[in-house]
């Protein structure tokens, strides 16, 4: 979707996260929304603010107790989430 702005995007992500923490399927779940390189470069950027952390290999965890809780959930972001 590439009416999202990075914010949106990087939001979306992390209840994605939240939702589905082995990273192969949140991949899955998110490529009819954004593009592998998209998601891949966003998680680099989560990781890279500590807003998102690796367990292992292959799965990733919102780093709350370092960032505290989730960013708001847009309105607009909802409906893509729920339909995850």
């Amino acid at each position: 979707m590439e009416n999202l702005s990075l914010n949106d995007r990087l939001i979306l992500l992390q209840y994605a996260i939240n939702k589905y923490e082995i990273e192969n399927v949140l991949i899955e779940k998110l490529k009819n929304i954004l593009s592998l390189k998209d998601i891949e470069r966003i998680i680099d950027i989560l990781i890279g603010t500590q807003k998102v952390r690796r367990i292992g290999p292959d799965v990733l965890q919102n780093n709350v107790s370092h960032t505290g809780e989730l960013p708001d959930l847009p309105t607009h972001l909802k409906p893509i989430i729920d339909n995850l």
